[in-house]
């Protein structure tokens, strides 16, 4: 497993990624905007005097100096000179079937708070803010860019490849059924998952095996219209020749205008949001890129190397 990505449920639990510390594992986690951490590396009291002359109980170390509390990682956007001095660098993040997404990033050196209220080793703060919507993202990993050869862009692609998982268990839900039953026990539920699962495997395996790899985007096999096919396989297997080859030049038809109609749809939004991005002065082709030939197909259903969370 190269690396771990997560959305906020996971990114603001300080055990879970304490726990993914100490076992070695890479992970790019998105955080909320009130999580706490410093850019900074904060001063550490290892111990104090022995006696000193005040009342109460005595104070716990090691603990922090007085002047350096954390910060809320939007207040550390806002107001951190290390962010306010340094410019937004702009991405070409991913290619999907409404047009390229252009994100402007800053990153620096970040220490994140722990479970202990105390700084642990360093992490890499990412902050991504798309230059459309203005939507704003929060990344902390535990590799720094430049360490162990750890690019900015390879970051940015595990950040950001959360979506393909995501888009598996919203294929598998819509056209499988995954979220289709009525059990009582995990048992149940457990095998109603792993018979979706493997229609989902069965599926794309169906796509990769009868699909086109020469064509564009736009004309490559869905899991929809394998699913349909394969629905229609089943259902006409008992008629007669005939009456059997008619439906499935019916079903033929279907698919190619759905295809077109899909076709359409995709060049008509890559259009509107290129026109938008030039209109910002942002050409595509000529800034920075996380594009790989991987991951370069929108439609691709198992991702390796990243873990989504539904």
């Amino acid at each position: 497993m190269s690396a771990w990505t997560f959305d906020e449920l996971y990114g603001r639990d300080g055990k879970f990624l304490d726990g993914l510390q100490q076992r070695g594992q890479v992970f790019v986690a998105e955080v909320p905007a009130n999580f706490h951490g410093w850019v900074q590396k904060p001063k550490i009291l290892r111990g104090g005097p022995k006696k000193s002359g005040r009342r109460g109980c005595p104070r716990q170390y090691p603990r922090l100096a007085r002047r350096r509390p954390s910060c809320e990682v939007r207040n550390l956007l806002k107001y951190s000179p290390l962010f306010r001095e340094r410019s937004w660098q702009r991405y070409r993040i991913k290619d999907t079937g409404r047009g390229p997404e252009v994100w402007e990033i800053k990153w620096a050196v970040f220490w994140r708070k722990g479970e202990d209220s105390l700084p642990g080793r360093r992490h890499c703060l990412i902050v991504a803010r798309n230059v459309l919507t203005e939507e704003v993202k929060y990344f902390v990993s535990n590799r720094l860019p430049g360490e162990r050869g750890i690019t900015l862009r390879w970051l940015l692609r595990v950040a950001f490849g959360r979506w393909t998982v995501e888009s598996c268990f919203h294929e598998t839900k819509g056209e499988l059924g995954m979220d289709h039953y009525q059990v009582r026990g995990w048992r149940c539920l457990h095998r109603h998952f792993f018979v979706t699962q493997l229609s989902h495997l069965f599926c794309a395996r169906a796509r990769q095996e009868y699909d086109d790899p020469a064509s564009d985007q736009s004309g490559r096999l869905t899991l929809e219209q394998v699913r349909s096919a394969m629905n229609t396989w089943l259902s006409s297997a008992d008629l007669k020749p005939a009456a059997r080859q008619d439906r499935y030049q019916q079903e033929l038809k279907n698919q190619r205008y759905y295809q077109r109609r899909s076709q359409q749809a995709r060049k008509s939004h890559t259009k509107t949001r290129t026109t938008r991005l030039h209109e910002l002065r942002i050409d595509v082709d000529r800034i920075k890129s996380c594009i790989t030939e991987r991951n370069a197909n929108p439609t691709s259903c198992f991702p390796s190397k990243v873990y989504g969370h539904d």
